[in-house]
């Protein structure tokens, strides 16, 4: 029996039930016909796409551009059910865990192959495990994003990372079913055992082209050959190629998959940075789909009898705030100041799509841990203005990085976006340098490497719904986006984190998140936004999902 906190995810049910009747009627039917097993098998699917992938080996990203392609060719032990983010059976069939949370066991589908004919066992899910545990070198840490927010710390810390490893032992029973021995409790499981960073490779492969070779000259990283030619796990579709000349992704069925084989012969995730040449390539045929269409162009889109899917809004932007280079920015008048400064509801009523709202807190109302009680920071121009002259902070001048080449869920214009925000600031007196960089050609670096901003953009799509994907993973130790160490507040996460009883659990997030905005304000929750994307008539099956964690296997084409 799959064994779940069944009361935290009551709240996303809902959340699943809207992304399924997301579709215009005559898209929902269509949908349904695709993924209901009928529908045309063959073909090629071309889906354009805002940025390139960073890499393919999962442990190393923690980017949607990247997640995309390595869902489709990799599994996790636990995933989600089609359109929600209700667990299901991945990898492991079904799972069990002792009282305490600390030992979890995973019986395991059978008949399983990797994509270079390995077999796939509880070896393997050790062996994947152990490699994250042992993995060697400050570089290679620092890009398993994902892997420390929830096992916190490895075997040797190396680098900025000093936390005490979760993560204890795995061990292969047989080869059905595989144990994995942790140090304590962690809210975030079973449903983090379903994070794409945590996808199972083969080890075959792993070793063959010595993947954890991770090198690092200034802010750039260099990856191993498996990460970037030969990406090996048991997914429906098999790595075809990365074409950087010409911009495209193509993925193969799988002829060999264990379960239900992808209809589509080929997807090809063609980069196209810009939205309107994304629009274009639409219209003119050349693509089938795209993600993140811009929400002015929803309408247009659909009265010219293309499919627009919403998703549901399971994401949160913010204004981050880097209190390291600027002294002022640790003062927190000097944040509430700018939290006042920021006309967030003409941003939302004017530059996002419809369902858009303000955001009064770092995670979404769907959230368990969300709490109605927090300090709100209304636009107010004149409070910014008496708050920034108490704090001596009259003639702040500050760094506003914002990124290019890229369109995320929660941030549909990032140059738009930041301009208006950027306005607001500019009318309380603070001067506002905007710096533009590249998604993945400088900015995540000098964001969240670096520390080079003063403010910048970013935000988050939800993984699972516990408080601590959001709060944990933004805040829950020291980070050079933020340029803060607060043992107080990493502990107060940690606590919670830390807490097994569901109602209990919930109570404690809901007080991280009121001292959040009201003792620490270290960045400046923007909105919640649903994003979209749009396929035309001869797509279907292609389910929207809260977590925009589609999956490809039973699209098929006309």
């Amino acid at each position: 029996m799959v064994h779940t906190r069944t009361a935290r995810w009551r709240r996303l049910a809902v959340i699943g039930v809207t992304a399924a009747v997301a579709l215009s009627l005559s898209a929902c039917a269509q949908s349904q016909r695709g993924a209901g097993g009928s529908g045309n098998v063959g073909g090629t699917m071309v889906f354009g796409v805002a940025g390139a992938p960073k890499n393919f080996d999962p442990i190393f990203n923690d980017d949607g551009e990247s997640f995309r392609p390595i869902r489709q060719m990799y599994e996790t032990l636990v995933t989600y059910k089609p359109g929600t983010a209700d667990l299901a059976p991945g990898l492991a069939k079904s799972w069990e865990s002792t009282p305490d949370g600390k030992t979890w066991t995973f019986h395991l589908q059978q008949g399983v192959k990797f994509h270079d004919g390995t077999p796939f066992n509880a070896a393997a899910v050790c062996f994947n495990f152990d490699r994250w545990f042992n993995m060697k070198g400050a570089a290679a840490q620092s890009q398993m994003i994902y892997y420390g927010d929830v096992f916190e710390g490895f075997a040797h810390n190396e680098g900025d990372t000093t936390g005490q490893p979760l993560y204890k032992s795995c061990e292969a029973k047989d080869d059905g079913t595989a144990v994995i021995n942790l140090n304590k409790y962690k809210g975030a499981l079973p449903a983090a055992f379903g994070l794409t960073s945590l996808s199972i490779s083969s080890p075959d492969a792993l070793k063959k082209y010595d993947a954890d070779k991770v090198t690092q000259s200034g802010d750039s990283f260099e990856y191993s050959s498996y990460a970037t030619e030969h990406p090996t796990g048991t997914g429906p579709f098999k790595f075809g190629g990365f074409d950087k000349a010409n911009g495209t992704i193509t993925l193969v069925r799988n002829d060999d998959y264990w379960g239900q084989k992808a209809k589509l012969d080929k997807v090809i995730f063609k980069i196209i940075p810009d939205e309107n040449a994304r629009k274009q390539e639409l219209r003119s045929g050349t693509i089938d789909g795209y993600d993140y269409p811009s929400p002015a162009d929803y309408k247009s889109l659909k009265d010219d009898g293309f499919n627009v899917a919403v998703r549901p809004a399971f994401n949160i932007l913010y204004l981050g705030i880097n209190q390291k280079n600027n002294p002022a920015l640790r003062d927190l008048r000097v944040r509430q100041a700018i939290a006042y400064a920021l006309d967030r509801d003409s941003l939302v009523r004017n530059k996002l799509p419809e369902g858009a709202t303000v955001a009064t807190q770092f995670m979404p109302k769907a959230v368990a841990g969300y709490a109605d009680d927090v300090q709100q920071y209304p636009h107010d121009v004149n409070k910014a203005k008496q708050l920034l002259a108490e704090a001596g902070a009259s003639n702040l001048t500050l760094q506003f990085y914002y990124p290019t080449e890229v369109t995320r869920p929660y941030m549909p214009n990032p140059q738009e976006i930041a301009t208006v925000l950027a306005e607001s600031l500019k009318e309380a007196g603070i001067n506002v340098q905007l710096v533009p960089r590249p998604w993945n050609g400088g900015y995540k670096d000098d964001v969240q490497k670096a520390g080079k901003q003063d403010l910048h953009l970013l935000g988050w799509t939800g993984d699972y719904n516990d408080a601590g994907n959001f709060v944990g993973t933004f805040f829950g130790r020291e980070k050079a986006e933020f340029g803060f160490n607060d043992p107080s507040l990493f502990a107060e996460i940690a606590a919670a984190d830390g807490t097994v009883d569901p109602a209990q659990h919930a109570a404690a997030y809901q007080q991280v998140s009121r001292d959040l905005m009201s003792r620490y304000l270290p960045a400046i929750p923007i909105s919640n936004s649903p994003p979209a994307f749009v396929v035309n008539k001869k797509i279907h099956g292609l389910v929207p999902s809260p977590l925009t964690d589609e999956r490809w296997g039973p699209v098929s084409k006309d």
